[in-house]
């Protein structure tokens, strides 16, 4: 059986447009085929819709617990987007390989299935776990089915590798996020008698105020976290939305706004106190028009990501990494999920650049995948170790 290298599976990859709003089924099913081959038996974990899926695979002693190496199927739009190269076609100019998905992050995918041959050839004294999710985009949305499948097995991994573009970096941190939008609704009339109405601007605009101020006062004061290139928590309003002419008081505003915080840092704290704010200025709306209302919507949430530097996880997985310097990734992974409710040690390493993620023309390096391909060589090498269980010492799912 021919053995197709990373960039060639990086090619078939790209080649299916999985963008968050479309089915990935057509992926899952290349590369559930594609383990078959190697006699790998999967697992789907399907959405509710049954048009998505996560996948699961085992290669090794199924009685121990193992390091699981995962990533997302599903891209960002290409929808206004000026791409000089064909998006869903890997284009490659000797030194870069040019697609969606090729660095965030589909080259890691590709990489893990070329290197899956070497796996099953190995003689490995610890499994390796192959985790393949969808709508992480979105929010992180897909692999909680997953999680929620893996708590229930007898032996779910121990350690996890999630391969997010950090330069083939260890990431021992992110942020946690809470996107929540605003519903302000007061009461419509004409603008020369506004007394008379209630400004649902004008009480958003409170409330984009009080977001601002925690913002500044966040960055004056912390928690400080220099794993982070900002190194503290960050709010914003992206999008506000309200009023149907100038001569009307406006009946509706809507504002969506993000909390983006350090691991030292409370978002539900902070929500409560703006909470509490709304409440203060919906009683004040009210004395006008009983029915005016200020109401919150979670759009979405997921944890931050905080391993301790002297996790044994870190030290085992850093040994087999060419590079030292430690990334600090701005952006969120679903590696805070799999710490946060499984338990799980979980560092973000993977190539390419999030600097190309998400851009019109985005690529990933021919060196990139070979730095990667070379950590999966060692990790397997390392896995085969009859001692590799102890090496991880303090994780007892290892212990089988």
């Amino acid at each position: 059986m021919s053995r197709p290298g990373a960039a060639e599976l990086l090619a078939r990859l790209v080649a299916f447009d999985t963008t968050s709003h479309r089915s990935n089924l057509a992926l899952i099913d290349f590369v559930e085929q594609y383990l078959a081959d190697y006699g790998i038996s999967a697992r789907r974990v399907l959405n509710a819709d049954g048009n998505k899926a996560n996948l699961y695979a085992t290669i090794g002693p199924a009685e121990r617990g193992g390091v699981m190496l995962s990533g997302h199927t599903d891209t960002v739009p290409v929808t206004g987007q000026s791409w000089r190269v064909e998006p869903f076609a890997v284009t490659d100019d000797g030194e870069r390989l040019y697609g969606r998905g090729t660095a965030d992050m589909k080259g890691f995918l590709a990489a893990v299935l070329a290197a899956v041959p070497a796996m099953v050839e190995a003689d490995l004294a610890v499994p390796i776990h192959l985790a393949l999710s969808h709508d992480e985009e979105v929010g992180c949305l897909g692999v909680r089915s997953l999680i929620a499948d893996l708590a229930e097995q007898p032996q779910p991994p121990v350690a996890c590798v999630v391969g997010e573009p950090t330069e083939m970096r260890i990431a021992t941190a992110h942020k946690g996020k809470r996107a929540v939008r605003c519903h302000v609704h007061g009461k419509a009339c004409h603008s020369g008698m506004a007394p008379e109405g209630v400004n649902a601007i004008h009480a958003a605009s409170q409330l984009v105020a009080w977001v601002a101020e925690i913002a500044a006062d966040k960055a004056e004061h912390g928690p400080f976290d220099d794993r982070f290139g900002i190194a503290h928590t960050t709010l914003q309003v992206g999008t506000i939305e309200g009023g149907a002419a100038l001569n009307i008081v406006p009946a509706d505003c809507v504002f969506d706004f993000e909390i983006r915080n350090v691991p030292a840092d409370d978002p539900e704290a902070m929500l409560a106190a703006l909470h509490a704010e709304a409440a203060t200025i919906e009683t004040r709306m009210r004395e006008t028009d009983p029915a005016a209302s200020i109401r919150f919507e979670s759009l979405s949430e997921y944890p931050g990501l905080s391993m301790a530097e002297d996790d044994a996880v870190v030290a085992y997985i850093q040994a087999l990494v060419e590079d030292a310097e430690r990334a600090r990734i701005g952006y969120g992974t679903e590696a805070g999920l799999f710490q946060r409710d499984l338990g799980l040690p979980t560092l973000v390493c993977g190539p390419g650049s999030m600097a190309q993620g998400h851009q019109p023309d985005e690529f990933v390096t021919h060196a990139q995948l070979v730095r990667c391909s070379a950590f999966l060589a060692r990790l397997i090498d390392a896995l085969e170790c009859a001692d590799a269980p102890e090496q991880l010492a303090g994780h007892a799912r290892f212990s089988g």
